[in-house]
């Protein structure tokens, strides 16, 4: 470990070089202890994190093209096509091209991925509670969170 007295200073803008004073590792560090927290809730409905965004998109809007998914969760075309192939392999859903343009992979739910959203229901409430936030808290976090993506967001 460096001494105190080596430890990066503060500089003229305010902004410092100690990992407590990152945002973005607090950011990571929350992130992290969320999605750990997920885990054992969706184990029980055997999904991933990753799955389970997929699925409230599709919860949310019905069938939709496979890029409107990847837009909703920010997720590019070669990571959510295996994670959608998965959760079709697993009953989940449904991937056809459009007979009127064979480029366009709509996903849809099967039987098995509505009844899958009941069991989904308690998902929030649990993290909800484990996040300790009273209403007023949890939607501002969610709020400078949105501003902070948006802010920061390269537009191309």
């Amino acid at each position: 470990m460096m001494k105190a007295a080596d430890a990066p200073r503060e500089a003229e803008d305010g902004f410092s070089l100690l990992l407590d004073d990152q945002l973005c590792f607090a950011l990571y560090a929350a992130s992290r202890a969320v999605t750990h927290r997920y885990r054992p809730l969706l184990e029980t409905l055997g999904l991933t994190y990753p799955q389970y965004l997929a699925l409230l998109v599709l919860w949310e809007h019905g069938t939709v093209p496979i890029k409107d998914i990847g837009t909703a969760l920010q997720l590019d075309y070669g990571t959510l096509t295996p994670l959608i192939k998965r959760l079709e392999a697993s009953g989940l859903v449904r991937r056809e091209r459009l007979p009127e343009d064979e480029r366009t992979v709509q996903v849809s739910l099967t039987e098995q991925g509505h009844e899958l959203r009941e069991r989904a229901l308690q998902v929030p409430a649990a993290i909800g509670d484990a996040m300790g936030l009273n209403p007023h808290d949890f939607e501002e976090v969610r709020r400078i969170l949105r501003l902070l993506t948006d802010n920061v967001s390269v537009q191309t």
